[in-house]
């Protein structure tokens, strides 16, 4: 376990980190879909939406965690001989995952505040409005939280195809990097 980037690999927490964000954010699709397409009691639809509510506070409060532990922690995992295209793409990329995890979870408060509903996490604790009911800020609160969904989509597919490309194509350390320690990817 290593608490520190190396040149090799991501800390600890980073990886652990990014894979509970992937998860959380493939939980999000599903629940997404299912709360599109399900048909359910009003009684069920709350509380989906509740656990959707308590899923994404739960991103945010991950992501801004990552973002620190990145920035603390400035040592980076060498990246192989590449474009410069593709180091900007990837920069690019990388700035744009942090802002959508962390503004879907914010226009997804802003909204539901903006529409004066509760909000609590996991039934533990209520969380505070960010403001008043208002109709106009909760239309731009869900105009903001959708195009964060797709946004988040085309990102995901880039950040997914590059590393899928580093490793099967160029055939370099930058998946393993981010994946956990097994005798397997050790080098």
């Amino acid at each position: 376990m290593s608490w520190r980037n190396t040149a090799q690999d991501w800390s600890t927490p980073i990886k652990l980190l990014h894979w509970l964000l992937a998860l959380a954010v493939i939980a999000m699709a599903v629940m997404g879909l299912v709360m599109k397409y399900g048909d359910f009691t009003p009684v069920e639809r709350i509380r989906l939406y509740t656990l959707h509510k308590s899923v994404g506070l739960t991103i945010l409060v991950l992501a801004l965690l990552r973002l620190l532990i990145r920035l603390l922690d400035r040592g980076r995992p060498l990246l192989p001989p590449m474009p410069r295209w593709q180091h900007l793409a990837a920069s690019f990329s990388h700035v744009a995952l942090y802002v959508v995890l962390i503004g879907m979870p914010l226009t997804g408060w802003l909204y539901n505040s903006a529409s004066g509903f509760p909000l609590q996490w996991f039934g533990q604790f209520k969380v505070p409005a960010l403001v008043e009911r208002s109709a106009e800020l909760k239309a731009l609160a869900g105009g903001l939280h959708f195009a964060g969904l797709i946004v988040l989509v085309i990102v995901l597919l880039m950040h997914a195809g590059a590393a899928l490309q580093h490793h099967f194509v160029n055939r370099d350390n930058v998946l393993r990097s981010m994946l956990p320690r097994s005798r397997r990817n050790r080098r």
